[in-house]
């Protein structure tokens, strides 16, 4: 009997069990989403909820932590993206919903995905956009003289035969 056991096992030994959550709580920041059973979606949500939370303390301590547990792309997104748009809010990150039960062995399905969070992309400075459009008006000042150059190149070869 497991009286005042705390946590779930799910089968596996302690390392066993560590491992499949560093590689659920990737591939959730990876892909945004994942399908997996309803017990490993209840056992990962609060691991990935503390990744979250610990990447929006932006120490060196805790990007060490976190590039420890997860992968490079899942840790670079983490950092990046997903714990920026987060910044605002300071719990539930994520979302569990059930799914038709799995055919070969009617196990209960689940999708566990992250909540959408603020895209707070790299926004360029106002003098890069206008760097942007200078260059942009130089290459077309740079066409439109090279057509005329090339139509009065052709209208002289006209003229002369």
């Amino acid at each position: 009997m497991r009286h005042l056991a705390f946590g779930r096992k799910l089968g596996r030994d302690t390392n066993a069990r560590k491992a499949l959550l560093a590689n659920l709580a990737s591939s959730l920041f990876i892909n945004g989403a994942i399908v997996t059973t309803l017990v490993k979606a209840k056992f990962a949500r609060p691991y990935v909820e503390k990744l979250i939370t610990q990447a929006k303390s932006n120490k060196l301590t805790s990007k060490r932590l976190l590039a420890s547990v997860l992968a490079r792309q899942a840790f670079i997104k983490l950092n990046a993206e997903i714990a920026p748009g987060f910044a605002q809010k300071t719990s539930g990150y994520t979302r569990i919903i059930k799914l038709r039960p799995r055919a070969g062995d009617n196990a209960p399905m689940a999708r566990i995905e992250l909540l959408p969070w603020e895209k707070k992309a790299i926004i360029e400075s106002p003098e890069k956009k206008k760097k942007v459009s200078v260059t942009s008006a130089v290459t077309n000042q740079r066409q439109s003289l090279l057509k005329s150059a090339q139509a009065k190149s052709a209208k002289s070869k006209n003229e002369k035969h």
